[in-house]
């Protein structure tokens, strides 16, 4: 049954993620904000939704370790399996933007800032106020460099069909959709991991962070497979920032998340080379196959360490 679910709710997150795609495109030409700005900020927040659920109930469930690893390992899948998949289906990829001047960089802060948190072993409240201020400074830098585009790079976008009275409804129907089924993806995901006697962590960093990594998949790939690269890939770092300082946060605040970090020191080391590997790809623009068979390397090497310690 469980199976029957998983399929299902797969099935209701490609629809509510096609549909969170076409909307926030629509709201981007009517203010004339570029599409990095709605990916990196409304759908990079709107898709980082099911991991804020899932590790705040894991954090009220007094299981910090699912929390966490939740974190971790989207962070880890969102860009060595969704930027991955998306450089290697594009056939060119030319941004707008320049990502390592102006955002590669925040995707590397707040790992950083993680790291240096959990060596004492926990996550205060404190500490998750840090990381939501963190997420503020990153969206305070996005309005106001979206104040400096020119007009002249806006004037050709056509917002002669757009209605809120449209647009709003199938924009929170996609969101809630989105959500939904990430939501019973990961219960099924989990139920299927739990049968087979896997431990949290792994439940966490594999099945749940795969399942809640979906939502940034489709609507990367929906993305790019329109054309919409500077969404696609603003997704991805808006959403790898959402989850290091939101949603890590948000749990933290609800409860103060313990950790051994010595005992996960590869996927955290996994998770810091992904993230610098980011940084690297932007500063040499290399948004090509290669680079996306690089990261799938990655990859192969964090889930072949997390299967043999199962």
């Amino acid at each position: 049954m469980n199976f029957v679910i998983f399929v299902i709710a797969m099935g209701v997150l490609i629809w509510g993620a096609d549909l969170l795609i076409n909307q926030s495109e629509r709201i981007a030409l009517k203010f004339k904000i570029p599409e990095f700005i709605i990916g990196a900020t409304l759908i990079a927040l709107g898709t980082s939704l099911p991991e804020m659920a899932a590790s705040i109930a894991a954090s009220l469930d007094g299981k910090p370790e699912i929390a966490i690893a939740n974190v971790i390992g989207s962070n880890i899948l969102n860009i060595t399996l969704v930027l991955a998949t998306v450089f290697i289906i594009s056939k060119k990829i030319r941004p707008n933007r320049d990502f390592f001047a102006k955002d590669s960089t925040w995707a590397l802060v707040p790992v950083l800032v993680f790291v240096l948190m959990i060596l004492d072993g926990v996550i205060s409240r404190f500490d998750a106020s840090l990381l939501l201020l963190l997420m503020g400074a990153y969206l305070l830098f996005l309005l106001q460099d979206a104040k400096n585009i020119p007009e002249e790079d806006l004037d050709d976008l056509d917002i002669s069909t757009f209605s809120w009275v449209k647009t709003i409804p199938v924009l929170l129907a996609g969101i809630i959709l989105v959500i939904i089924g990430a939501h019973f993806t990961v219960e099924s995901a989990s139920e299927i991991a739990k049968s087979f006697g896997i431990s949290e962590w792994i439940i966490g960093i594999i099945m749940i962070s795969l399942g809640t990594s979906l939502p940034e998949l489709v609507v990367s790939i929906s993305a790019a497979a329109k054309g919409k690269v500077d969404m696609a890939i603003g997704n991805i770092i808006g959403s790898n920032m959402a989850n290091t300082t939101v949603v890590l946060g948000a749990a933290a605040l609800t409860n103060p998340l313990n950790i051994n970090a010595s005992a996960y020191i590869f996927d955290i080391a996994t998770m810091i080379v992904a993230t610098l590997l980011l940084v690297f790809i932007t500063a040499n623009k290399l948004y090509n196959k290669s680079a996306g068979i690089s990261l799938m390397i990655i990859l192969a090497l964090f889930l072949n360490n997390t299967l043999q310690s199962m």
